[in-house]
């Protein structure tokens, strides 16, 4: 019997080791584009009838040159899946602590017996996903940065321009634009750590919250930016998610419960509030709407209240989290740009009021020496 070719596969899993595995590890779960590349590459050589192993080592053999690079960390990823798919354990598994919860989960519920498709909606979903990440970080980081602009500007009119020309007219009384100005200029010095530290400190207390401040008042606040923007994001991400579930043949509260697993608190109560009126029998849209919470949106549930009755309910499901995709990427877009225009806008009004003060100190000088 002619004995087994050895391939650069069984090489890699002979030959891992612990330090270049964690940082293998960490490109892994960092690096979505990375991630979906392989996805790509193993539903194509699914569809052409390869098994999960064999795919798996051709597409290593690509990822370290042949072999002739193995520690490459996509080659040390496949090479880790590999093995523990050897080990017995399905490929859902074998990513844990490589990708994203979310990712296998998409993988473990369902129909999985075609991993062609459950990859493809994998794909899908996780693409939808990072979609909405760069206009949400446009909405927030430059009028962040402009914010941090006037700050500044104030500070150095404050404690640069302002104390000279106080000096040179110590008796003069401030009146109007001059006043608040010298005031500015008065609080400024004081208060200068508080002025800086305001938006930091408001970012984080937002960024460490946003995902689990739940209940009425949180609701109110989801039509405010950046809560609203965290809105749209989780709503798409879900409603992509559940539609790629429900297509595969898992009924709706059992995609509700699995979603729930990986999910934010904020995520959480919105699930369990429909899943109380699912179990109740009402359909999804009904349910969504009995919450009183808007999620994920007014439309959207107004929408699945009707397809909900449908036949081809998985097919409405997924063009509609499809459609409301496209439309939210421009929705936010809008917003990002009226949002970055006001701030602008303040900026300006910033820079023309304390040209306008230091004008009218200058006028108030120039009067009080009788010039």
């Amino acid at each position: 019997m002619e004995p087994k070719k050895t391939t650069s596969l069984d090489k890699a899993m002979k030959q891992l080791g612990v330090v270049e595995t964690w940082y293998a590890k960490m490109v892994c779960r960092s690096s979505n584009k990375a991630r979906l590349k392989i996805y790509r590459k193993m539903a194509s050589l699914l569809r052409n009838r390869f098994s999960l192993m064999n795919a798996l080592d051709l597409i290593h053999n690509g990822a370290s040159n042949g072999g002739k690079n193995p520690n490459e960390p996509m080659a040390i990823a496949i090479a880790n899946w590999a093995k523990s798919l050897q080990n017995g354990l399905p490929f859902s598994e074998a990513l844990k602590g490589w990708a994203p919860d979310r990712e296998r989960l998409m993988l473990s519920v369902g129909d999985v017996s075609d991993m062609e498709s459950a990859l493809m909606n994998l794909i899908r979903v996780t693409e939808g996903s990072t979609k909405m990440i760069r206009p949400i970080v446009g909405a927030i980081v430059y009028p962040s940065f402009l914010f941090m602009m006037s700050v500044l500007i104030i500070y150095a009119i404050g404690v640069y321009m302002v104390p000279p020309m106080i000096e040179a007219a110590p008796t003069v009384r401030w009146r109007g634009t001059a006043a608040t100005l010298v005031d500015l200029s008065d609080w400024i010095q004081k208060n200068w750590l508080f002025a800086f530290s305001i938006l930091p400190v408001v970012g984080a207390i937002i960024y460490f919250t946003i995902g689990i401040w739940t209940g009425r008042l949180r609701a109110i606040f989801d039509h405010i930016p950046p809560w609203s923007l965290y809105k749209v994001f989780t709503g798409i991400s879900w409603l992509l998610a559940l539609s790629a579930l429900v297509k595969s043949g898992t009924p709706v509260s059992t995609s509700l419960r699995a979603l729930k697993r990986d999910a934010s608190r904020y995520l959480q109560e919105r699930i369990d509030k429909t899943l109380v009126f699912i179990n109740n029998g009402d359909n999804l849209g009904q349910a969504l709407s009995k919450t009183g919470l808007d999620f994920p949106d007014p439309e959207i549930i107004n929408d699945l209240k009707i397809y909900s009755e449908l036949d081809n309910f998985e097919e409405a499901l997924e063009k509609l989290a499809n459609e409301w995709l496209d439309e939210s990427v421009y929705l936010i877009e809008n917003k990002a740009s009226i949002l970055n225009m006001v701030a602008i806008l303040t900026v300006a009004a910033i820079i023309a009021w304390s040209v306008m003060g230091v004008f009218d100190m200058q006028d108030q000088i120039t009067s009080s020496m009788g010039i």
